[in-house]
């Protein structure tokens, strides 16, 4: 009887421990983000604008921005200046968003930093599978023009932007422009692919999350315009 006893005791020792060891490796783990680093060997000060809606979804500028200035923020090599900053600069100048580089100039000039990021959102469907349309314009502080001295009073006196005029489409600017439809198969890879280590894999949607979440996918499609907007300024 004490043999059966044992016996039946070290079977189920086994079995506990192979169920153990069984739940720990099938156990989703969290994946690893993309780093994105900024070319050159200089820290770098950036600033994020307002973003213009061009959507006609009457979409907040000052949250698209947000979005931007987080997803700026996992930059390696790069300092971010939040948006309110900028506004409270817009306000001194009395300018609605940026028509020029010499407005430019004069934003990054009173921040006393290296560049404007400027978004502009063009299309805004928040539905499942949502679709998103947005650019980044790069207005650098190195690239402008040193000949002329810009003053900050005539530039308040300039005409102020309609609520559907875009920003200046030719100048010495780096510039990402994307549309991202989740319908498309290839879009969802490379979501799911940003979704690898900023997601909780235990969650109840997982990496469906950014299907569900128009603040996350909006991260997506920044990250993305992000990274090209880093390589094309790399190439100047």
């Amino acid at each position: 009887m004490t043999r059966r006893i044992r016996t039946f005791v070290v079977i189920a020792f086994v079995s506990a421990v192979t169920l153990l060891t069984g739940c720990s490796h099938n156990e989703p783990q969290y994946g690893t983000e993309h780093q994105l680093d900024l070319p050159g060997k200089h820290q770098q000060v950036w600033a994020v604008a307002p973003a213009v809606d061009l959507s006609g979804e009457n979409v907040d500028p000052l949250l698209q921005a947000d979005i931007v200035f987080g997803q700026l923020q996992q930059v390696r090599g790069l300092t971010c200046i939040p948006v309110n900053r900028v506004v409270e600069v817009y306000a001194s100048l009395r300018i609605a968003q940026i028509q020029s580089e010499d407005q430019a100039k004069v934003v990054c000039d009173l921040l006393g930093c290296d560049a404007l990021v400027v978004p502009t959102v063009t299309l805004y469907d928040p539905y499942n599978p949502p679709k998103f349309g947005a650019s980044l314009q790069l207005f650098e502080k190195s690239s402008f023009s040193r000949v002329q001295q810009v003053d900050a009073r005539q530039l308040s006196r300039d005409a102020t932007p309609g609520p559907m005029q875009s920003l200046p489409a030719t100048g010495n600017f780096a510039q990402a422009v994307g549309m991202f439809d989740a319908s498309n198969g290839t879009t969802r890879h490379a979501l799911f692919l940003y979704a690898e280590g900023r997601h909780d894999p235990v969650g109840p949607l997982g990496s469906k999350e950014y299907l569900v979440s128009m603040d996350r996918y909006c991260g997506f499609a920044y990250s993305a315009l992000i990274r090209d907007l880093v390589y094309r300024a790399g190439k100047q």
